[in-house]
C-alpha cells in the first residue's frame, strides 16, 4: 500500500505532515504541487495561532509491504 506524505513548513519553520486518507497512487509532481499550493493558499489551518501550511517542503509516496506469517 502506498501513502502520500505532503510535508509543509509552518510559520515557525517546523515540518508538518499531511497524509490524506485516500489518494491516487499515480499522481504527477505537477498535480501534487498544485494541490499543495491550493492548501497553502487557503490560509485556514492553524494550531495555537501558528499557521500550519506556510510553505511547501516536499511530497513523497511511502510504500508499506506487509508479509503475512499466518
Amino acid at each position: 500500500m502506498k501513502k502520500l506524505y505532503l510535508t509543509f513548513l509552518n510559520e515557525e519553520g517546523k515540518k508538518h505532515n499531511l497524509i490524506p486518507k485516500v489518494a491516487a497512487e499515480d499522481l504527477t509532481e505537477a498535480e501534487v504541487r498544485q494541490a499543495m499550493e491550493e492548501l497553502r493558499d487557503l490560509d485556514i489551518f492553524d494550531k495555537d495561532g501558528v499557521r500550519l501550511y506556510q510553505d511547501i517542503d516536499s511530497a513523497k509516496y511511502v510504500e508499506t509491504i506487509e508479509t503475512p506469517l499466518f
